[in-house]
């Protein structure tokens, strides 16, 4: 039989973890929910794979047209819905636009290696 001391301690212990584990959900819900920022960048499509030792995402990387003398600049980006991934595999090495939304603040790589998320592509002719 435990003590009530004992028992209270347990009680209160337990609804710390609680309002902790919570207060994370609510944290995740919420940068994934609302964008820092919006935009589109055009380049043509390098690379899409499948990524990751426990959390696989897709990762990508577009390299954008440089002005003629500069070094070309890679944007790496990360895909959460399976179709958009499939879209980009049939276009890669094409010239293409890619829509994304930047979420920041997200606390582990199991969302993305990237706070930049695709969302819509379209192929540029």
């Amino acid at each position: 039989m435990t003590s009530p001391l004992l028992q209270k301690i347990f009680t209160r212990l337990g609804f710390a973890v609680l309002s902790v584990l919570l207060a994370f959900a609510l944290y995740i819900w919420a940068v994934l929910s609302w964008s820092y920022s919006e935009g589109e960048r055009a380049g043509f499509l390098q690379k899409v794979s499948y990524k990751g030792w426990i959390c696989k995402t897709w990762e990508g990387e577009l390299s954008l047209v440089a002005i003629p003398g500069a070094a070309p600049e890679k944007f790496l980006f990360t895909v959460r819905d399976e179709a958009v991934a499939q879209q980009l595999n049939e276009v890669a090495g094409k010239r293409v636009t890619l829509k994304y939304e930047q979420h920041r603040g997200l606390p582990t790589s199991c969302f993305g290696d990237t706070d930049y998320f695709v969302v819509d592509v379209a192929v540029i002719e």
